[in-house]
């Protein structure tokens, strides 16, 4: 079988290529982009779990549609020209794999050129396309096409220029996507693409769209539910998409530099170890409670100008909203890591007096959540300080302990009790723990049957399709 012919030039009906050179901003409703998203789709269907085509009776189909696509890269390297590498990369790596039969798929060679940290840019575009699985969406490697725009206001380039530094973070928005994206997926990790070997990998995008989008309709019904009487200025957030999405970009920030910082366990991502579930949670909540303090700090330095101390102010609102009202009830009760933060961030809040939930309506006292927020950071941190002195079984014990203390354990637990296998293997403790190791309170049992359908309805949201 022969290879496809790479474009190294501009080609294709030029209609078709002048007018998506000349209509950019519009680039999601042009014909050389709906196009190429056609032929991903048509792609996705004939692929198998791992990005393969096994059927040799569906390949002259797969070729037409690697033709389509690298013919539409090639031209979408004069529209998008800071990405003319990246995108011929990827037409020569479309045609290596027609190629070579349609096997299971490699797009290194593409995704090294493909280096969207370097030009941190508000508004830069990007076309992504590569085989590839999505976080919270599909864990089949399919071919997936995204648009995307960067957003980069001027107050997050001085904060990362400054004390919060994160050369590898790139916020995004969508504008378009194929179905994988049609999920609750909000991240592009370059880890999820196949490809033969693995890179250092340089970057990692996160769509602070979708998130802004689903916590203001969650956080908008949660509201009316519990009677909660919003602050003047967290309700501005629901009024506002671009304020949200300038929020979660901060928020975003600081969390994801976190997890490389401090005094930290071995591995500390947990990429290449079998915890237990609720080891997952606290680093999560970890890193949300130091963008929170950071937030707090910000907030109260003199030197902080009025648009980041606004934003702070923001940040810590929706830490504590997304947590309570969209975290801890979101997915199944299956080792749910976030849901168990979210939970255990309210019952702390509840048990420190801050947060009442009285003749069935909420209220929080709005000046003491930052002391006992920040105090429930001290307690996360101290363990993990603590942790590089521990065995590894001492400290997952440690850890239960600090969940177990305000978050109340499933009655058959047999970590509650200690009926464990502490002198076995490590694994033995992982499989003691229950799916459901701490289960919904009374409180959350009654708010997911009303919230939902809310919260199923974000699939899929973006800040234009909100």
């Amino acid at each position: 079988m022969t290879a496809l012919t790479t474009p190294q030039t501009i080609v294709g009906e030029p209609e078709v290529v002048e007018d998506a050179a000349a209509n950019a901003m519009n680039v999601a409703t042009s014909e050389l982009w709906l196009g190429l998203k056609g032929a991903a789709d048509g792609i996705r269907r004939l692929q198998a779990h791992d990005g393969s085509i096994p059927d040799a009776a569906q390949h002259s189909d797969a070729r037409r549609h690697c033709e389509n696509i690298a013919t539409r890269l090639a031209a979408f390297a004069r529209v998008f020209p800071h990405d003319s590498a990246y995108l011929l990369a990827a037409a020569a790596d479309f045609g290596r794999w027609a190629g070579t039969g349609f096997g299971v798929p490699d797009f290194l060679d593409a995704l090294l050129a493909f280096q969207p940290q370097q030009n941190r840019v508000d508004g830069l575009r990007h076309l992504v396309i590569f085989p590839m699985y999505t976080q919270n969406g599909s864990t089949d490697r399919l071919v997936e096409a995204v648009l995307v725009e960067v957003i980069w206001p001027d107050f997050v380039g001085e904060l990362e220029a400054g004390d919060y530094s994160n050369a590898l973070f790139v916020p995004i928005r969508f504008l378009d996507f194929t179905d994988g994206y049609n999920t609750n997926s909000a991240v592009l990790f370059p880890e999820s693409v196949a490809m033969r070997a693995i890179p250092t990998f340089t970057w990692g995008a996160i769509f602070a769209d979708r998130e802004a989008a689903r916590f203001r309709r969650v956080l908008r019904e949660a509201s009316a539910i519990t009677r909660l009487e919003l602050p003047a200025a967290a309700a501005r957030l629901l009024e506002d998409q671009a304020l949200a999405e300038e929020t979660f970009v901060m928020w975003d920030l600081i969390h994801d530099r976190t997890h490389m910082r401090g005094d930290l366990p071995f591995d500390p991502f947990m990429i290449k170890q079998r915890m237990p579930y609720f080891l997952y949670s606290l680093e999560e909540l970890r890193c949300d409670l130091t963008a929170f303090r950071e937030a707090v700090r910000l907030q109260r330095a003199d030197a902080t100008d009025e648009v980041t101390r606004d934003r702070a102010i923001l940040v810590q609102y929706a830490v504590i909203f997304d947590r309570i009202f969209r975290f801890a009830i979101t997915g199944t009760r299956v080792r749910n890591y976030d849901g168990l933060g979210g939970q255990l961030l309210f019952a702390w809040l509840h048990q420190h007096h801050v947060l009442h939930w009285t003749d069935t309506q909420l209220t929080i006292d709005w000046d003491g959540v930052p002391d006992a927020v920040l105090a429930l950071g001290q307690r996360i941190d101290d363990l993990y300080w603590r942790s590089i002195d521990r065995p590894k079984a001492a400290h997952w014990l440690a850890a239960y302990d600090l969940v177990s203390e305000t978050l109340t354990p499933h009655p058959a637990s047999r970590w509650a009790v200690r009926d464990i296998p502490l002198e076995g293997p490590p694994r033995g403790l992982t499989d003691a723990v229950m799916d459901d190791e701490f289960p919904l309170s009374m409180f959350y049992e009654a708010l997911h049957k009303k919230m939902s359908p809310v919260i199923e309805s974000t699939a899929g949201i973006t800040g234009v399709r909100g």
